[in-house]
């Protein structure tokens, strides 16, 4: 391996180190997120012809387009799916604030800290089959911030809620950005992945969520009711705030159907929805009697500017850097490696690569998997073969081994403040249990399907 790449992977590991210590540095992640990225592709500048067999031929005085054309088209698979973050983030941002969770809220409401956390568990993770884990995650946060004072308590049940997101997601061929690219691929079925994938990553949530309810005893202390605080929500009626629901959650659900009927990126349908939600928003403002500056609170433009950007950025930097190394080829040696030293047993290959999620982003790791495994008529490598099925699970369930190994995980991370010490000493050992019990499982329906 040339001493540039290694140079390369060297800044990567560094980078996320100093991300795993930040409650140690105090120095917030997308700083350091940012500078990994950065040093990344500055390395990479010093002799790319080295590190990069795409760019082998290039002339000397078209390397900098090339590289530039390189750099875009990463950026532009980045900026797609900061764009549907954000789009989303506030789609769901104005839906609560203008009191349209409140259906979903009443229906969770419980004093039993014990009974919450198996509501929450269930409806995160059929939610997250049906939208997306990421939306799922940011949903299930702004309700539990209705529900749950206590802030030790309230972790708990977002660290779930990634837990449930992700598990919820790996077996919906729309629940999450991997299973999308291998059913786009064709190398999973919808059929396939929902019959043989359900009891898998049900266990997976299962086990935590039962690990996780021996933490909490007793009745909740729900916050003060914020309906009762005069603003612009309470001069929406029942009617328009069911609206607002209706249009936000069915919107949400209505994106893949827009991808699969125009075949365009997920975020353009979660723009279409953005768009909607706002003028229908503001046409119901601009008839209420009452003042201007009282009825900005809840608009759109004012939460645009309320977005997290440390997080946006955060996000930015780790998929930038993970595209650099898979420019470089690292990923794709990795995944061939692990094919030889376990001698082709999919089983831990797939069971390795999902542990590797937590650390690296599953999305280039799936897309390396995809383009070094050719697919096959027969065997684990056919569709909805046992390595394409399994892939999906680990690639999915894996993610939620590190608070930052998923969307859903960067995200709650950012709005509950949770730290990656604390995630990795209370949540990753039952995650790794439930994760390893899931491939179990798995295992086990196939070598029935096989006996019958």
């Amino acid at each position: 391996m040339p001493t540039l790449t290694i140079a390369i992977v060297c800044a990567f590991v560094i980078g996320y180190f100093f991300i795993a210590i930040e409650s140690v540095t105090r120095i917030n992640k997308a700083a350091i997120a940012i500078l990994m990225f950065v040093v990344c592709w500055t390395l990479f500048m010093i002799n790319p012809t080295v590190v990069a067999d795409c760019l082998a031929g290039v002339p000397h005085d078209q390397m900098a387009t090339a590289v530039g054309k390189i750099i875009e088209e990463h950026l532009g698979e980045t900026g797609s799916t900061l764009f549907f973050l954000m789009g989303a983030m506030t789609i769901v941002e104005l839906v609560d604030q203008n009191g349209g969770f409140n259906f979903v809220k009443d229906t969770l409401k419980t004093k039993s800290k014990r009974s919450l956390l198996w509501r929450i568990a269930f409806m995160t993770f059929i939610l997250s089959a049906i939208l997306d884990n990421l939306t799922t995650s940011i949903v299930m946060v702004m309700i539990l911030r209705k529900l749950v004072k206590d802030k030790k308590d309230r972790i708990i049940y977002a660290s779930l809620v990634v837990i449930a997101a992700n598990s919820g997601g790996a077996f919906s061929p729309i629940g999450d950005v991997t299973t999308i690219m291998l059913w786009n691929r064709g190398v999973i079925t919808a059929l396939g992945v929902i019959t043989e994938i359900f009891i898998p990553s049900l266990i997976s949530m299962l086990i935590p969520a039962y690990f996780l309810s021996l933490q909490l005893k007793g009745d909740l202390v729900t916050p003060k009711d914020q309906d009762s605080k005069k603003g612009p929500e309470n001069y929406l009626n029942v009617s328009q705030r069911r609206t607002i629901f209706q249009l936000g959650v069915g919107g949400l659900i209505f994106v893949p159907i827009f991808k699969t009927l125009t075949h365009l990126p997920p975020f353009i349908g979660i723009l279409l929805v953005l768009g909607v939600l706002w003028t229908v928003t503001e046409t119901m403002y601009r008839h209420l009697e009452h003042d201007e500056s009282d009825g900005m609170q809840k608009r759109v433009s004012r939460m645009l500017s309320r977005i997290d950007m440390s997080t946006i950025l955060f996000f930015l930097g780790i998929l930038m850097a993970v595209g650099c190394l898979q420019t470089i080829g690292v990923l794709a040696q990795l995944g061939e490696g692990l094919n030889i030293w376990f001698n082709g047993n999919h089983y831990i290959v797939t069971g390795i690569i999902g542990i590797l999620s937590s650390i690296v982003d599953n999305v280039p790791l799936v897309a390396g998997c995809m383009g070094m495994y050719p697919v096959q008529m027969t065997g684990d490598m056919a569709v909805d073969g046992l390595f394409w099925q399994l892939l999906a699970y680990c690639a999915g369930v894996g993610g939620s081994m590190l608070i930052i190994g998923s969307a859903a995980g960067v995200v709650v991370m950012g709005l509950e403040k949770i730290t990656f010490g604390w995630y990795m000493k209370k949540i990753t050992w039952i995650v790794f249990v439930g994760y390893v019990a899931g491939i179990l499982s798995y295992w086990l329906i196939r070598t029935l399907m096989e006996a019958f």
